[in-house]
């Protein structure tokens, strides 16, 4: 979970302490928390930290900044109190995905993101009492990576038997009567449900939107009780030396691994069948042509996250897992890289650097797990050719440059990114 001030940490914490050793208790007066100028407050740091775009009303931070805070925030927090508050229109901006289709982000006000991380800041210790072990979208001190590696270990453990689960269009066809129920399972506080349905509403009939503070919390919510049918399984099927099946979910990506013996037969069937009964009580429909059942060998792969798992062997005969990232994923990388140089054609070589830095660095970060050292080999030298280049053309001539400039300059005057060394987790 995030930390905010003392107090307001200390009341997070004793929220989540009785949430957890009482797991059917409903809170109530809640509301009173969420209205609070240090709620409000901490709110309003958490989302200009994000350093996000205005919403649909043009209203920006520097603006709130020139107004003054405090006053906006009182302002808000008579909406509240007085029931007035009414949730904005969300402006709609599409991100494309990579596979020639795009996702609808909706990006509401800055108004309503204060009101819903406030929100959050008080109903994520509930419902994080909640949450399974195995999933870890969006989850304070989680990691994808954690998810990748719980898949990895699976398959070390001879659960080369997968379930590739992918739902379609998730965000969009969760239900508001389920997702109010669910909320209600653990929410005694009518101002509460009639906040929450009011954040649901904005978005239609049915959906929720994605880019708001409070959805991926929903979004696991809305997800907790297939979790749970899958915990309940591992309790059941795993040994302490012989474990059967795991799985790992982040948000709506969702992978089942089970044992390819034999004598797992009927678990692996099992779980198919349950995991649609899940799916169908909470109307998400299963996408078919994307979801995958089979088994992983040396010539079938899977594809997790932007990894990709592939059994082999070693020299002595032994089996590994090897996990690297994706083709398209390092795709998509130096496309985004390209762009960007484009883009800067003509400047300095330094500034140019200092745009694509961040963006290589970040992607390595991601991919510094597993088996990843040809990936970064190859985008390493690619952004080195690619750097030469720049530096040639701005001097009208052509080539690379080889002996004028050592890889030492570049990396090193230059300040080109170069910390590719693979970093493991446990």
């Amino acid at each position: 979970m995030t930390k905010p001030s003392i107090n307001l940490q200390d009341l997070r914490r004793k929220i989540y302490l009785k949430a957890k050793t009482e797991p059917k208790w409903r809170f109530w007066g809640l509301y009173t928390h969420v209205c609070k100028m240090e709620t409000l407050r901490e709110a309003y740091k958490q989302c200009k930290s994000n350093k996000g775009s205005p919403g649909e009303d043009g209203l920006t931070f520097d603006a709130i900044e020139n107004l003054g805070p405090e006053q906006y925030l009182k302002s808000i927090q008579e909406e509240l109190l007085s029931r007035k508050y009414r949730t904005g229109k969300s402006l709609k901006v599409s991100i494309p995905k990579g596979n020639g289709k795009s996702r609808e982000l909706s990006i509401p006000t800055i108004k309503d993101r204060i009101v819903q991380n406030s929100l959050k800041l008080i109903l994520e210790p509930i419902f994080e009492s909640d949450f399974q072990d195995g999933s870890y979208g969006s989850r304070p001190k989680k990691r994808a990576q954690e998810a990748v590696m719980e898949i990895k270990k699976s398959m070390y453990l001879s659960q080369t038997r997968v379930i590739d689960i992918d739902l379609q269009s998730y965000y969009d066809n969760i239900r508001h009567h389920l997702m109010l129920e669910k909320v209600g399972k653990r929410i005694n506080d009518n101002e509460i449900m009639w906040l929450v349905k009011q954040i649901l509403k904005s978005r239609g009939k049915k959906g929720l939107g994605q880019g708001s503070p409070i959805s991926p919390l929903l979004a696991n919510l809305y997800l907790n009780d297939v979790d749970k049918m899958l915990e309940k399984a591992k309790s059941v099927v795993n040994g302490s030396k012989y474990p059967r099946m795991s799985y790992a979910r982040y948000m709506d990506d969702l992978v089942v691994c089970v044992s390819n013996h034999r004598i797992s037969d009927w678990l692996y069937k099992g779980l198919q069948r349950r995991l649609k009964e899940e799916f169908a009580k909470i109307e998400i429909p299963i996408n078919k042509e994307k979801s995958r059942i089979g088994v992983i060998n040396e010539e079938e792969t899977l594809e997790y996250l932007g990894f990709v798992y592939r059994r082999s062997k070693t020299r002595a005969g032994k089996q590994i897992v090897l996990l690297s990232p994706s083709r398209s994923k390092r795709t998509k990388l130096l496309q985004k890289l390209k762009e960007e140089m484009r883009r800067f054609r003509s400047q300095p070589i330094t500034r140019v650097i200092n745009k694509i830095n961040p963006i290589v660095r970040g992607w390595v970060n991601y991919f510094r797990v597993g088996n990843s050292s040809r990936t970064f080999k190859y985008v390493r030298e690619w952004l080195m050719r690619k750097i030469r280049r720049h530096l040639m053309r701005q001097r009208k001539r052509k080539g690379f440059g080889w002996k004028r400039w050592s890889s030492d300059f570049i990396y090193g005057k230059l300040n080109l990114y170069n910390d590719y060394k693979i970093r493991y987790i446990k």
